[in-house]
């Protein structure tokens, strides 16, 4: 018998620890986007692990910029951010406010409102792919850098929200080499820091970083 996922909201308690803790807890969870076409509610089937100034492949190893600023705000807040000039990605912010690490959002299920991710994910060839990768994700939540800083712990109205959902057992979690990160940042030994549900057709393959070609 499946387990009803729980609606309580995660509090700020949870984000509030060091992010090897945070990302594989969050297989599981729900984040529900509130949007004026009605809401849309996703299960996290895989994130990755990003810890600020310990972690080369980390938007915020070498400091606070523009870009990375809500990294080092309080945790449960959202960090959006925009790369090769096209797609958007969903982080969440976790641990002490200062310490800038996060966790993205690499893919998820859509349970609730997948009639509306569809209008926004075209190419899709089932509902398994409509948020099968990290810029997908954001792309069917209709997620950009307007919601950067959004307070995802909140108790008020919020466009963003995570709930308890359904936790995932400890051996259904797998982990390894974050995908398509560069450098020290990439080396599976020393950050097997993708997290995914065993078996779950929704999570996106794994890719090794290739150096983008620029056109001539």
């Amino acid at each position: 018998m499946i387990a009803t996922p729980d609606r309580t909201p995660l509090p700020r308690e949870f984000f509030d620890r060091p992010v090897l803790e945070v990302a594989p807890d969050l297989l599981g969870r729900m984040l529900v986007r509130t949007t004026p076409d009605g809401p849309i509610c996703l299960r996290l089937t895989e994130v990755e692990a990003y810890d600020g100034p310990n972690d080369p492949g980390s938007h915020a190893y070498r400091g606070r910029t523009a870009r990375n600023g809500v990294m080092f705000g309080p945790p449960g807040h959202v960090y959006v951010y925009f790369t090769y000039g096209m797609w958007f990605c969903m982080n969440l912010v976790c641990g002490p406010e200062g310490q800038s690490s996060a966790v993205l959002l690499r893919a998820g299920e859509i349970v609730e409102g997948a009639e509306l991710a569809r209008t926004r994910r075209l190419s899709a060839r089932s509902d398994k792919e409509l948020a099968k990768g990290p810029a997908r994700l954001a792309t069917a939540l209709a997620v950009d850098r307007a919601l950067d800083g959004t307070d995802a712990c909140t108790s008020g109205e919020t466009p963003l929200r995570i709930l308890a959902g359904t936790p995932v057992a400890s051996d259904q979690v797998r982990n390894g080499p974050r995908t398509g990160v560069a450098g020290d940042g990439g080396d599976g030994d020393a950050h097997p820091w993708r997290f995914w549900i065993a078996n779950d057709p929704t999570v996106s393959p794994y890719r090794a970083h290739a150096p983008r070609r620029r056109r001539s």
